[in-house]
């Protein structure tokens, strides 16, 4: 062989091992979280330390939301979907207080379309003023997943109603049209398209409080969610006792096809705010849930090929396992402890992380009706029987808890309202560090490209090293409270404030 062909094979062999690299799809973040696992963490890379809205300092982007925004940011098939109000309107024919989702391009920014949904007008609890959609959606190819602030479940097509109206669902004008009004709303380009729709409500007898929120977890065919039930508007009271607190949907049709029977409605504190989470655990799936009692539960996943499920019954869930997460606070009556800052009954507001065959939770008093007490536990997940003591170790948090761990390195990352920033050895549960933060802590901890990013209530945006020694990289003050989690995506870090979703890049790329 001479030198040229030579020369010529071996290009040819370095651009066949390049240019699929090159080519290979970037990773997209389709729902908050990990899928299953539900894990604060990210695989991107090159994410910049710092950034800085006011100059402009890696920025790709910026988009205005309404006036309040709790939902986190998801980005997949080249779009950015979040949750907001209509404190902003984008379109003049919705006017007034609405549930809002947003979707915007993932490259440009552009707004290009939103399902806006009438408040609930019974009872001002079931549905918070200005509170819009705070629930993150999921996607799964071009159908988006979503708990509206209706306590809806909704599969929205991803194209808006740009290509058409499909799905069962055609009655998108009448949706958008509040209660009352004379004229209905006429869907147009900038509407989202609804295939379909299961109200928890009437569909699952579940009593909503305050704000529907809830991240949809898909498995096969079907979709795995709390159904957001809690307690009536005196906060004393359970009006739906038998309704169940977690659901499963078929994802193709919306029917409901199985349910909890594991009767958690009577001893709920507050509502049932924490979505599910799944993992194979010597080789069964299970699916771990907090439920509004303060209780973890483990339940068998669904067979993809159970028959059962056309046939139009609520199948039970198979528990599994249980583990009182707060064994010495009250069981029962436990709405007398309403306001009690020292005493009185757990609850979970973000999720279970499955990591290695254990559960990382944190969970204590409810913030707004509860005890101060707040932990981060570590569980084992294959302990067997039904009330298990699986309890690795329990790590005391600063003052009530509202994230979802964030579990990498042998170092599990979390935040409190107690204005303290943690960071836990997963073996041992000591602490590495901590930091004091400016603000509450409404939002998880996000781990990428070996930083983490965590947003606050005052507005301010810290970036730390993801180590065992305490490095704090930079601090941003965006001028609005943050309870979003930030998400990171094809190159791109998310960070979304009350008013505004920023597109976050390093200059240059």
């Amino acid at each position: 062989m001479n030198r040229a062909v030579h020369r010529r094979l071996g290009v040819a062999l370095i651009l066949a091992n390049i240019l699929p690299r090159l080519a290979a799809p970037a990773a997209d973040q389709p729902q908050w979280g990990q899928a299953w696992s539900r894990n604060m963490v990210s695989g991107e890379h090159g994410l910049p330390e710092s950034f800085d809205p006011e100059t402009g300092r890696n920025i790709k982007w910026s988009a205005a939301l309404g006036t309040e925004a709790h939902s986190s940011p998801v980005i997949a098939g080249g779009r950015v979907y979040i949750g907001t109000n209509n404190g902003n309107p984008r379109d003049p024919k919705h006017q007034g207080d609405r549930g809002v989702l947003m979707c915007f391009d993932e490259l440009s920014g552009q707004f290009l379309w939103q399902l806006v949904v009438p408040k609930r007008d019974e009872d001002v609890y079931f549905d918070w003023p200005q509170s819009g959609i705070s629930s993150p959606a999921t996607v799964e190819g071009n159908q988006v997943f979503l708990v509206s602030n209706r306590g809806e479940v909704l599969c929205l097509d991803a194209f808006g109603l740009t290509n058409g109206n499909d799905g069962s669902f055609q009655s998108e004008g009448a949706h958008m049209t509040p209660r009352g009004a004379s004229v209905e709303l006429t869907p147009g380009p900038m509407d989202a398209d609804i295939v379909w729709l299961f109200d928890l409500t009437t569909g699952a007898g579940i009593w909503s409080h305050d704000a529907a929120h809830s991240s949809i977890l898909i498995d096969g065919n079907y979709l795995y969610l709390n159904s957001g039930t809690g307690v009536d508007n005196t906060h004393k009271k359970i009006r739906t006792p038998d309704a169940p607190s977690l659901v499963v949907l078929d994802k193709r049709t919306g029917k409901l096809v199985a349910r909890d029977y594991e009767r958690m409605a009577p001893n709920i504190f507050h509502s049932t705010w924490c979505s599910p989470s799944l993992g194979d655990v010597n080789g069964r799936r299970l699916v771990f849930f907090g439920g509004g009692n303060g209780v973890l539960y483990a339940f068998e996943a669904l067979s993809q090929t159970d028959p059962l499920r056309e046939t139009g019954e609520a199948l039970g869930l198979k528990k599994v396992w249980q583990f009182d997460f707060d064994p010495d606070a009250p069981k029962t009556n436990v709405h007398r402890f309403n306001t009690n800052r020292r005493e009185g009954p757990s609850d979970f507001y973000g999720m279970p992380v499955f990591d290695h065959n254990r559960i990382f939770l944190a969970g204590g008093g409810d913030l707004w009706w509860g005890k101060n007490e707040a932990w981060l536990k570590c569980i084992d997940a294959t302990k067997a029987g039904e009330v298990t003591n699986g309890l690795v170790w329990s790590y005391r948090l600063e003052k009530h808890v509202m994230g979802t761990p964030a579990v990498v390195g042998g170092l599990v990352f979390i935040a409190d309202c107690g204005r303290k920033f943690h960071c836990v050895d997963a073996e041992t549960g000591k602490p590495w560090w901590t930091h004091d933060i400016n603000g509450e802590a409404w939002a998880s901890p996000l781990v990428a490209d070996g930083k983490v990013f965590l947003g606050t209530r005052s507005g301010s945006f810290y970036v730390f090293a993801a180590g065992r020694d305490k490095q704090l990289l930079s601090t941003c003050e965006l001028g609005h409270p943050i309870s979003s989690t930030a998400a990171a995506a094809n190159g791109v870090l998310y960070v979304a404030t009350m008013t505004h979703l920023y597109a976050v890049q390093a200059a240059g790329k």
